[in-house]
């Protein structure tokens, strides 16, 4: 068997495996009654090492986090473009300046309801990234030159939510474990969304 498509069935049976998924019974319903949705800047923790100066690597994590928002987007707007998707998704810089604007950036914690009110949209989608290491190219290097981790596996744990503004309330979460060569940012977000939008209200034929 070819190595490369060896390695893509073991990383397909890791996230079947893994994922665990949480719908209220309304989800669906609630769902498609949703104009606009956005997506919220994801919350990114990576492992401290050692040789990592402690503001260096916040950082980084705010890199991460607008680089997996920004993919995410982009994901979620193609499918959009194929039909899959019904509901529209607010433009990412749009989602971006406005809680710039409110200061979340600043450390202001809110509640997605409060969140979609800031936004002007009928849902949001949140997300977690737990990261053995960054997943950015300047910043692996930069990290990896002072902790000798290039070369490692990097291991990641995710979690998406989706709330609705209307009903307050959190109608789906998926949470995965993921360990392989996950590479870029693009690329843990297509292995992750692809597996997630079976289960996602959002996708039609769900």
């Amino acid at each position: 068997m070819n190595k490369s498509i060896f390695l893509l069935i073991v990383v397909a049976f890791m996230l079947q495996s893994c994922a665990k998924i949480f719908y209220t019974p309304d989800a669906r319903s609630l769902a498609q009654n949703q104009r606009i949705i956005a997506i919220a800047p994801p919350k990114v923790s990576i492992a401290a090492k050692k040789n990592i100066d402690g503001a260096a690597l916040i950082e980084q994590q705010k890199t991460e986090s607008v680089n997996f928002q920004r993919e995410m987007y982009s994901w979620m707007l193609k499918r959009k473009m194929q039909g899959t998707i019904s509901v529209e998704i607010q433009d990412v810089e749009t989602t971006i300046a406005l809680l710039t604007k409110a200061m979340i950036n600043e450390g202001k914690i809110l509640t997605p309801e409060e969140l979609c009110q800031i936004l002007g949209v009928d849902g949001i989608l949140t997300s977690n990234y737990s990261l053995s290491k960054p997943m950015s190219e300047g910043a692996a290097i930069a990290v990896g030159l002072l902790s000798g981790t290039t070369g490692t596996t990097n291991e990641a744990t995710v979690s998406l939510s989706i709330h609705d503004s209307g009903s307050k309330k959190m109608i789906w979460n998926y949470d995965q474990k993921l360990s392989s060569s996950l590479g870029t940012p693009a690329r843990l977000v297509d292995d992750l969304m692809r597996q997630a939008s079976r289960k996602m209200p959002y996708f039609t034929g769900n």
